[in-house]
């Protein structure tokens, strides 16, 4: 694992958040490579290779059953970890497209943290719209390339 030096953080305080952070991406490099992969298939193989030797013992099957929980139930966490990270960078990516198109709504902003029912709303908003344009023969990509912001592609300064 890389030397990194941990600093507290002034947006959350947390000095663990952090560090759990840093191991959870430091783990999601290494075991998101193909070498990972093989030596797990390694550990299988030699894990039922060794089968003969212990006479297929209930204490045999026991290790491969508490070895692969025990990394399933650790796993989950780094997992989400990594989910909820790519998520928010996702958003804050999205939020500025968002932001920088004047053809947007900015309403749409924070859609994530709205609730279930506001969000379907807004669903149903955005099909009723797009099944009246269709109808009008809205929607098209030659009908929506005729805005403000299309025109700056087309006719660059």
């Amino acid at each position: 694992m890389p030397d990194r030096t941990v600093e507290r953080r002034e947006d959350d305080g947390s000095l663990e958040r952090s560090i759990f952070a840093s191991f959870a991406r430091w783990i999601e490099q290494q075991l998101g490579q193909s070498t990972a992969f093989v030596l797990a298939i390694l550990s299988v193989g030699l894990w039922a290779a060794s089968g003969p030797f212990f006479g297929w013992s209930d204490t045999w099957q026991l290790v491969i059953n508490t070895g692969t929980t025990i990394v399933t139930f650790l796993m989950v966490f780094v997992i989400q970890n990594t989910q909820n990270r790519d998520t928010k960078a996702l958003q804050l990516k999205l939020d500025e497209l968002i932001r920088a198109n004047t053809a947007a709504r900015n309403s749409l902003m924070s859609l994530e943290e709205k609730s279930e029912p506001e969000v379907e709303e807004i669903k149903s908003a955005f099909v009723e719209l797009a099944s009246t344009g269709e109808a009008s023969g809205e929607g098209t990509a030659s009908s929506r390339r005729s805005g403000p912001v299309d025109a700056e592609v087309q006719n660059p300064p």
